[in-house]
């Protein structure tokens, strides 16, 4: 199973780069068919931004979140700061995922520090996991404790969620074999 993370932590050079244009045709033959309401219940704006690889409903909440490449940071976080099987063995968990332009966003000496501290790296991870399944309905005025240990908040209504009243919800509700992942346009941070 780790051969198949590392694998994956690979793909950020030209491969990478050539995935989202390939998906992308991938994706606007298939969006021709998809019937207006998503019939897979996510929701937010950057749900169509979102190039999927696969069907990712039986996968593990890391390999699942392997097959977004918006998700690169993500996943090649979880795997540096080694908590790919302590995701992938919980069950139910909320992910809230920052994607990559949410890394984008972290100065490059402040993620280069994060990068280089394998216990804040799992401590900042962990901040972004809640030990049960949150549904979109419990998003509008929600306060969880974190497997950091800390608590985040979540507020607002319809398809516009934010959490700890500052990150967006880009796209919410994606279902995977253990978990719920929602993507987050930040890095949330725990509380000191």
């Amino acid at each position: 199973m780790r051969l198949i993370h590392m694998h994956t932590v690979r793909f950020t050079g030209a491969a990478l780069a050539a995935i989202p244009l390939a998906l992308g045709a991938l994706t606007s033959q298939s969006s021709a068919r998809e019937p207006s309401p998503n019939p897979t219940g996510t929701f937010g704006s950057g749900c169509s931004a979102l190039s999927q690889k696969a069907d990712t409903a039986k996968d593990k909440v890391v390999d699942a979140a392997a097959a977004y490449p918006q998700l690169s940071q993500l996943v090649a976080a979880a795997v540096r700061a080694h908590l790919t099987d302590t995701l992938n063995d919980k069950s139910p968990v909320t992910v809230f995922a920052p994607d990559n332009d949410a890394f984008k966003k972290v100065t490059a000496s402040q993620l280069s520090s994060l990068l280089s501290n394998e216990g804040q790296l799992k401590k900042v991870l962990t901040y972004h996991v809640v030990d049960k399944q949150i549904t979109p309905d419990q998003l509008s005025n929600g306060s969880f404790t974190t497997l950091e240990g800390g608590k985040l908040t979540t507020s607002g209504s319809g398809s516009d969620f934010k959490v700890n009243g500052k990150a967006h919800i880009v796209c919410g509700n994606i279902k995977t074999a253990n978990a719920t992942i929602y993507v987050v346009d930040s890095v949330l941070q725990p509380p000191s």
